[in-house]
């Protein structure tokens, strides 16, 4: 491979006949995962013997020569903004368990495919793991390689990736038959009523922000189930151990809300009657206090009993030690 600032240029190997082209030139092209080569391919930043192919679904129907040109494109940035690492919580060859934190995305949107904004450059989380564990399965479409599940963008912790095609069905079968025991901490506003509760309400989104879920009539929506244990008490908040049963969009946030313990933190899913600006003497967090601690679940090929953990992350640990300097409620 010969590159400079500019421009890059690659020889595809024989082997590389019949493949994506994407997933051909993530197999020779260094410093840079999949998804940005398909977002440089749609760009129109590639030529293959001379020819611009915009379409990463491209069969290579021949070795040859392809130039990939960096000047003026969205993501010329990319080599540095994919090739940072996360913690890896556990790997073999069959998956990798990564501890996301908070502000990174699970894997891109649609702004960050098309290459049409400031965000194109941005590294998701499957960015990474594809740059760093080489190209990985998909079962939703080529932008999502190895997605068994996802957090949002600003819920740390761990983030599971199938690296065959077998491992990732299984894993996601898993997931949705509900095998998979996940474990989140989070602090939330308020006094819980009871030590333990569950949560079910249909979950549905909403019919004046679409882009947000809210709790929806019997007959409407999707099923969800939360489980919660207090694992402490404070002066106006609680720490809690959370256990979604089911994994709907926004689920831990928006049932919690629903019985007026939104998340510290927490900016769209607010009672009203919580609204303001919070005290001066408030824990601060610059994002909702949600970290998904554990993992428990069958190895998809071995089935050996994995449980994974993620230490908790440093503002939500901050969070805590504000509010345990202060006197403890029963």
């Amino acid at each position: 491979m010969r590159s400079n600032r500019r421009r890059i240029v690659v020889e595809l190997p024989e082997a590389a006949r019949g493949k994506r082209l994407d997933l051909a030139l993530a197999e020779v092209v260094e410093g840079f995962s999949r998804m940005a080569l398909q977002r440089l391919i749609r760009e129109g930043a590639v030529r293959v013997d001379g020819i611009v192919v915009d379409r990463p679904g491209s069969r290579v129907e021949a070795r040859g020569k392809v130039e990939i040109d960096l000047a003026g494109t969205a993501s010329a940035e990319a080599p540095e903004t994919t090739t940072a690492e996360l913690p890896v919580v556990f790997e073999d060859e069959h998956l990798v368990v990564l501890d996301k934190p908070a502000g990174m995305l699970t894997h891109g949107t649609s702004a960050t495919r098309a290459g049409t904004s400031a965000a194109s450059s941005e590294a998701s989380a499957a960015d990474i793991a594809a740059a760093r564990f080489g190209p990985l399965p998909s079962l939703y479409g080529a932008d999502r390689p190895g997605i068994v599940h996802r957090l949002d963008r600003d819920t740390s912790g761990l983030l599971i990736f199938g690296r065959t095609q077998a491992a990732l069905e299984a894993l996601q079968g898993a997931f949705r038959a509900r095998e998979v025991e996940k474990t989140y901490l989070a602090i939330v506003r308020g006094a819980p009523r009871f030590d333990s509760e569950w949560i079910e309400k249909r979950l549905g989104r909403s019919a004046k922000h679409r882009d947000r879920i809210s709790v929806v009539r019997d007959g409407e929506g999707r099923d969800a189930a939360t489980y919660y244990e207090v694992r402490e008490r404070f002066e106006g908040y609680a720490l809690l151990a959370v256990f979604p049963k089911t994994g709907r969009t926004h689920q831990v946030r928006v049932h919690l809300a629903s019985i007026g313990m939104p998340l510290l933190g927490e900016k769209l899913y607010v009672p009203r009657r919580l609204q303001g600006t919070p005290s001066p003497s408030a824990p601060k967090m610059a994002r909702q206090a949600l970290h998904a601690h554990v993992l428990a679940f069958a190895h998809p090929a071995t089935g050996e009993a994995l449980r994974l953990e993620s230490p908790i992350p440093a503002d939500i640990a901050d969070a805590l030690a504000t509010l345990r300097a202060k006197p403890r409620v029963r």
